[in-house]
């Protein structure tokens, strides 16, 4: 289990450290239905999260994912590589449609409607989000099938996404924290927190990008060329 829970970590902090949704939650929060919505879309997201990565164990697990005498099936090493192929394309997107000079950074345009929100709507936007979302699917993806080679149990396997689930949640749960320490201080922080996220969203999202796939392509190449 151990193995399994250490190869979801990176995942894990790639998809809590997307800056979109921490941003949305940030918004929300600034809103009349703040204390309703922020906790309605972290529901929804630790939801979209929890019910992507069982799909996927459970294909994968029916593929045959982990063979018990020769390690992950070669199959798992392929979806390693081209899932790392696909978040090395999305982090080069990502740069090319980078603000230039003082261009201001866009943000999606249902952002300037969060203030009409009802939780309903928190809670389906932030699966969408967490477990529909490319970039986030990817991430899911991968973070489900690096479980399921290692060959654990279902107990094992629960565990492990469990803590990819929380670990993943930390970002978007993070603006939702200080709202709830800080009370009515928590405004200014906030947005000092939004304001940074937004002016650094496409560097953070490259970067992350690139590192994870370049991780899961070096350790697809691994698996399929072992020495």
């Amino acid at each position: 289990m151990g193995a399994a829970i250490g190869a979801v970590l990176p995942l894990g902090l790639g998809v809590a450290l997307s800056p979109l949704p921490i941003i949305a939650v940030v918004l929300m929060l600034a809103t009349p239905r703040g204390r309703l919505n922020g906790p309605a879309f972290i529901a929804g997201w630790v939801l979209g999260l929890a019910v992507a990565g069982t799909v996927v164990l459970v294909i994968s697990g029916g593929a045959g994912a982990s063979d018990a005498d020769d390690g992950p099936a070669i199959w798992v090493e392929v979806v390693k590589l081209v899932l790392g192929v696909a978040l090395i394309g999305l982090a080069a997107r990502q740069w090319q449609g980078r603000p230039r000079g003082d261009e201001a950074p866009a943000l999606p345009g249902w952002m300037s409607s969060i203030d009409s929100f009802g939780p309903g709507k928190a809670f389906g936007l932030a699966v969408v989000l967490s477990g529909v979302n490319p970039k986030n699917l990817l991430l899911v993806v991968a973070a489900a099938t690096a479980i399921a080679q290692t060959g654990v149990d279902a107990g094992g396997q629960a565990v492990a996404l469990a803590v990819f689930v929380v670990l993943g949640t930390v970002g978007p749960g993070l603006p939702l924290g200080i709202y709830y320490a800080l009370g009515a201080r928590s405004a200014h922080v906030l947005e000092g927190l939004r304001g940074w996220m937004a002016a650094h969203n496409t560097a953070i999202m490259t970067v992350l990008l690139l590192v994870i796939g370049l991780k899961l392509v070096g350790d697809g190449i691994a698996g399929l060329f072992p020495s």
